[in-house]
């Protein structure tokens, strides 16, 4: 896998990885390929279930990724990478709030325009029939 760093570059990643992990708890094996599955993930854009087999089960690095998560190492660890770089103010992040979401996203109208209409249906009489049929009315014999 390409991830144009050199076994040096690992060395300080991991060793700032492990500083920020939980003291608590079974430490994880594996950080390097843990960290190359995350960068597969991510660069690649695949599902967690597309990772290859090489970085061990999809399901252990999604748990692991998730409880890490909850626990805030990532920000630990981006914070401590961030503060040993003399570079990093120049270096911008993107998130989810400042991508452009498809047209279809926007979901349901809003606004003063549903209160009106919400307000207009409540005074307004019902425009459908009663779901049940009255009976014919029964023709005199002769």
């Amino acid at each position: 896998m390409s991830t144009s760093m050199n076994e040096e570059d690992w060395g300080h990643v991991l060793t700032v990885f492990r500083a920020c992990l939980p003291r608590r708890g079974r430490k994880g094996e594996g950080d390097r390929r843990f960290l190359e599955a995350l960068h597969f993930f991510t660069v690649e854009n695949v599902r967690w279930r597309a990772l290859p087999e090489r970085f061990g089960r999809w399901n252990s690095v999604w748990k692991r990724f998730d409880r890490l998560s909850k626990a805030g190492v990532f920000e630990a660890f981006f914070d401590a990478l961030a503060s040993m770089s003399a570079s990093a103010h120049l270096i911008q992040m993107f998130d989810s709030t400042i991508v452009r979401a498809h047209v279809s996203a926007a979901g349901a109208k809003g606004g003063k325009t549903a209160r009106r209409l919400d307000a207009r249906a409540a005074v307004s009489p019902r425009k459908s029939t009663l779901n049940r049929t009255l009976p014919a009315p029964s023709s005199p014999s002769t």
